[in-house]
């Protein structure tokens, strides 16, 4: 890809590597084993240069326009020429219209229209989960509770939707299982309790961060008092959180997640609690419909 995308997806905090990992297999998937767009091969010249425009067709907030913009570039490596330039009219982040031109692609017409939907699944599905993630930060405003996702991530496309969210206002949690651990209940079962787990973990891995999952003020308190810093409040009511929020004071952060919409978004974030941790921003969120429109051969040469 052009060194303009790489110098975007690196602002943006993602890596051109991994990008150009999941581009390729994405591309890879809709062209097959010999790399080859059968119905454009077969009616567009391989010399005709046309335009395209990337306009919104919904009201939504913008996540993934410069990855939209490796795709043409990564497709267009086949083309002997290289010929696709890339103009970008809006920034992820970007409230967007009905209506927006939030692109133009100039290039050979087969390079476009061969990469026109893997271009707009990544960038429509992106766009979707900045969108639901806005509305989540929207709802929170005012208060000290920030959203957060999770690893309900589409396989392969985590590093993607996790920044999606993050243009759209919300928090990274843990990337995977590497960097965070999570004692959950069934650790606890394992382990004997949350004490001995915990005790485990940091002897185990005495630099990585661990956050434990309650679901009592009982629980609550022997997690802290067992060292823990950050506490999984799982499917409290907004009465119980409250509770935990009064009982471990400063001791330790505390993220509230199950089952939360935003209708009840106000309710806990009264509690005080730290963090809303909402799976759904990830795994349920609609795309953003967005779409490529070819522009008149007598405007678009």
């Amino acid at each position: 890809m052009r060194t303009a995308t790489e110098d975007a997806l690196r602002t943006a905090g993602l890596d051109p590597v991994d990008v150009t990992r999941i581009v390729q297999t994405a591309l890879e998937e809709d062209l097959g084993p010999d790399r080859i767009d059968v119905t454009s091969v077969a009616t567009v010249p391989a010399e005709q240069v046309d335009t395209v425009d990337v306009v919104a067709r919904e009201d939504g907030v913008l996540a993934g326009l410069a990855v939209a913009a490796a795709v043409f570039e990564l497709a267009d490596e086949a083309s002997p020429a290289r010929t696709v330039e890339v103009r970008l009219h809006a920034r992820d982040g970007d409230r967007v219209a009905r209506g927006d031109v939030l692109a133009t692609v100039t290039g050979p017409t087969r390079t476009l229209l061969t990469a026109e939907r893997t271009a707009l699944n990544l960038l429509t599905r992106m766009s979707g989960v900045a969108t639901h993630a806005r509305a989540w930060a929207d709802a929170l405003a005012g208060s000290k509770t920030m959203v957060l996702d999770t690893r309900k991530t589409t396989p392969g496309l985590r590093v993607l939707e996790k920044y999606a969210v993050r243009a759209g206002g919300g928090t990274n949690k843990r990337m995977g299982l590497y960097d965070v651990a999570m004692i959950k209940d069934n650790h606890k079962l394992a382990a004997g309790g949350i004490s001995p787990a915990y005790r485990r973990v940091r002897e185990a891995f005495p630099e990585v961060p661990i956050q434990v999952e309650v679901t009592t003020v009982a629980e609550a308190v022997e997690a802290v008092e067992a060292g823990a810093k950050f506490l999984l409040c799982d499917n409290m009511t907004a009465t119980l959180l409250a509770e935990v929020v009064k009982v471990v004071g400063d001791r330790a952060e505390l993220e509230a997640t199950g089952g939360l919409t935003l209708d009840v978004a106000a309710e806990y974030a009264a509690t005080g609690v730290d963090y809303l941790s909402v799976g759904a921003l990830t795994h349920s969120s609609p795309i953003l419909d967005i779409a490529l429109d070819l522009r008149p051969a007598d405007t678009g040469r």
